[in-house]
């Protein structure tokens, strides 16, 4: 399997790296719009190669998108209309339902896949089985340092309190989660999202609130941050490295 890679930062890096030992990925081609990152990166891969995505369309498999709403946008369609399949981190992109379902009408004419990986949370295929019988609520709450967030607070403060589809329009950079969360779930207006800034924490968090005929369900994570790049959990880039995994192992874990 041949795997390509839009975004060289901390998570585009994790992945590269993972896939470069996986004996069954034959070649990375490598892409950014910053193209000393992907040559730096390069420089550390047995396998790797940098080429436009237009140029390595037809030479791989699987593409994964590390970069930002606006590269999804930009090939998200394209990577779909050649035929291949595409693991998707910038995940509130798909909070744009038109943009959404023509991707997904896409993917069906082509009989590809559009991969979500639970990203900087647990409890995803927990949702994602529940809402099988039915949720009556869902509820995330972040919490975040100051500084992660761009901004500096003496106590806690509440940022944002509303549904998913808000939450990512305001915090596109921050919130990936709530769409992660939204598409297993409720969807984008029906499940809450409370972001919060606390200056005495040190590591962000992440708290899943769910109820329905399934019983309750509680789960909190607190991230260590990507070794690379403090303001990235490093649960997001293994949860990438085992999506991809996912696709290549014959035995499907989780719901």
């Amino acid at each position: 399997m041949n795997l390509g890679i839009i975004g060289c930062g901390a998570i585009g890096t994790d992945v590269a790296k993972a896939a470069d030992a996986m004996k069954e990925i034959k070649k990375i081609y490598l892409f950014d719009i910053d193209k000393e990152a992907s040559r730096s990166l390069c420089k550390f891969l047995k396998k790797g190669e940098i080429k436009k995505v237009s140029d390595f369309l037809d030479d791989i498999d699987v593409v994964f998108e590390g970069a930002s709403q606006q590269a999804v946008i930009e090939y998200a369609e394209q990577i779909l209309k050649a035929g291949k399949d595409l693991i998707l981190m910038s995940v509130g992109s798909l909070f744009d339902d038109s943009f959404r379902k023509k991707l997904e009408k896409i993917a069906r004419e082509k009989c590809c896949k559009i991969y979500v990986p639970s990203g900087a949370v647990c409890g995803i295929d927990g949702i994602f089985s529940a809402s099988v019988g039915g949720l009556n609520e869902v509820t995330l709450v972040t919490t975040k340092p100051p500084s992660s967030l761009c901004k500096s607070f003496d106590e806690r403060t509440v940022l944002f309190e509303g549904n998913a589809r808000d939450a990512v329009k305001k915090f596109p950079a921050n919130i990936n989660v709530a769409a992660s969360l939204s598409l297993a779930g409720k969807g984008f207006d029906e499940t809450k999202v409370e972001i919060v800034a606390d200056p005495v924490v040190t590591r962000i968090s992440h708290k899943i609130l769910a109820h329905g005929k399934f019983g309750r369900l509680r789960v909190e994570l607190e991230n260590m941050p990507n070794p690379n790049n403090p303001s990235s959990s490093y649960m997001a880039s293994l949860s990438a490295i085992a999506t991809l995994r996912r696709i290549i192992d014959p035995i499907q874990i989780g719901a």
